[in-house]
């Protein structure tokens, strides 16, 4: 089984699309959906909530109708569904989403999805061949920078491309392990390794302390896949901003040192 963990903070009009997107990725697998909610006060809780009362549903199928109406019903499939929903009773962050959601996984290979349209959950599919098929790695990453050579993802300007591009160069360098796109959402792996994980990190550092455990252990076949990727802007809900990259450069040295 597939365990998808999407942290999630006000994004009412996103989120619906996400989990049909979701639901139709490896359509063979599967699946439990974690949502977990971090305080969102735009009445994403409250859609959470009526979607799936009983904090955890199976269904079989997720669209979107002529009306613009979220579906999800029971019924035959090729694979099952759960979706399990997780509650913070105020904003803590997406590292501390990310604690919570991987605390509850159960499935035997986890991936983390955002709760926007920046990325499509149909480049899982290299990602889990690499794991379950031809068991050739335990943690595959996805990357927007081998995307983007092949035209098929684009960040919203040029210094969010080289603020990236800054910290994952710094990141090779501080531990001997290069990989392209640290920041990426897109990052999958196996029970195992999500069981050595222990995020102390609330905010968007969880990224860095995540790799950065990883990458220490030391006993990880590592992978990366290309991806597609569209930036959005803070006008369109993008909540990662310019201090974030800073306080990136502090946790570098930081989870160097400590775990």
């Amino acid at each position: 089984m597939l365990s998808i963990v999407i942290p999630v903070l006000n994004e009412v009009r996103t989120l619906p699309s996400v989990l049909v997107a979701v639901s139709r990725a490896l359509p063979e697998v599967d699946k439990e959906i974690l949502l977990v909610d971090d305080g969102s006060v735009d009445g994403t809780r409250e859609w959470i909530r009526a979607t799936f009362p009983d904090d955890r549903r199976a269904v079989s199928h997720m669209s979107i109708d002529s009306g613009g109406n979220f579906v999800c019903n029971g019924g035959p499939a090729a694979a099952r569904i759960t979706v399990r929903a997780l509650y913070h009773e105020r904003n803590r962050g997406k590292g501390a989403g990310l604690t919570t959601g991987l605390a509850a996984a159960t499935g035997d290979v986890i991936v983390v999805q955002d709760a926007d349209l920046e990325y499509d959950p149909q480049d899982w599919r290299p990602m889990y061949d690499l794991i379950v098929n031809q068991k050739a790695a335990h943690v595959v990453y996805g990357s927007r920078f081998k995307g983007r050579r092949m035209g098929r993802a684009k960040f919203i300007s040029f210094q969010q491309a080289a603020a990236n591009w800054v910290i994952s160069t710094l990141f090779g360098l501080l531990y001997w392990k290069w990989i392209s796109d640290i920041e990426v959402c897109y990052k999958m792996f196996t029970k195992e390794v999500n069981d050595t994980l222990e995020i102390t990190c609330a905010d968007f550092g969880c990224e860095i302390q995540i790799s950065a455990q990883i990458v220490r252990a030391r006993r990880w076949d590592m992978r990366e896949v290309p991806i597609g990727y569209r930036g959005r802007t803070a006008k369109e809900g993008k909540k990662i901003n310019w201090r974030d990259g800073v306080k990136a450069l502090g946790y570098l040295l930081r989870f160097r040192v400590a775990g």
